[in-house]
């Protein structure tokens, strides 16, 4: 495929490695801070592309998808701290000729640890001494808190533990954590490409499940393989969908 990359900062130059290992082309790099610049974001810029990834900045996102779906373009989104705007966006691609999936994180390995904090929520259901809570690390530079991913596997928790109602994200001024919150702590330090961490915590004991990324490599690996199983579809699709097709033996 000859393909677009939005978003030319460490991630869009990580998946440009990636493209070019699985034998594509990139056509286009564009790196505008999210602004949604009309002089880059044209029909005509992108019209020799066969698919676009974007990683960019929130800014402008709504104007820039409803541009990829005139295109009729496969796309990846992997922007995050837009999800206020996600059902506008969607109505973009009810008739759409193209295909666009949509997910805060790509990597393989954090989808199974999704599915490790909802079953272990499931299985503290009965057993109210333990409380849990979720906390992120990431790279001093990184914009968004919580990040998309940590948001991801909240909702994982919050749908299968029934004594947790919301997300608490900011600590309550001079009182005790809700015990219907499940707190969701943000570090931003160093170079941490990004760590997250269920802990369930009793008296007695406790225990973590966490997934530490090495590198940017896996996240980017799974755009592009997104990306390669768009092909022939169309309509809005979450990475959920993707995850559960290749976990479950399908197009890879």
């Amino acid at each position: 495929m000859n393909v677009a990359i939005v978003g030319y900062g460490r991630m869009g130059r990580e998946i440009e490695s990636v493209l070019l290992e699985r034998g594509h082309e990139v056509k286009i790099r564009i790196d505008d801070n999210g602004s949604g610049d009309t002089r880059l974001f044209s029909k005509q810029t992108f019209a020799n592309v066969d698919g676009i990834i974007e990683f960019a900045l929130a800014p402008s996102i709504l104007k820039r998808i409803a541009l990829y779906a005139e295109l009729g373009t496969p796309v990846i989104i992997g922007t995050t701290g837009w999800d206020e705007l996600i059902e506008a966006a969607k109505n973009l691609y009810r008739d759409a000729r193209g295909a666009l999936l949509q997910g805060s994180n790509f990597s393989v390995g954090a989808h199974i640890f999704f599915r490790l904090c909802g079953r272990a929520a499931a299985l503290i259901n009965s057993v109210d001494e333990y409380d849990t809570a979720l906390i992120e690390y990431h790279h001093g530079k990184k914009a968004d808190h919580p990040s998309g991913t940590a948001l991801s596997a909240a909702n994982r928790i919050l749908t299968q533990l029934e004594r947790k109602t919301h997300r608490l994200t900011e600590l309550p001024l001079n009182s005790p954590i809700p015990k219907d919150g499940l707190q969701v702590a943000s570090i931003r330090v160093g170079s941490d490409p990004g760590t997250h961490e269920m802990r369930i915590d009793s008296k007695a004991d406790f225990i973590t499940i966490s997934h530490q990324s090495r590198s940017r490599g896996g996240f980017a690996l799974g755009a592009v393989r997104a990306l390669e199983w768009l092909e022939g579809r169309k309509g809005w699709f979450e990475i959920e969908t993707y995850i559960d097709s290749l976990l479950e033996g399908g197009k890879k």
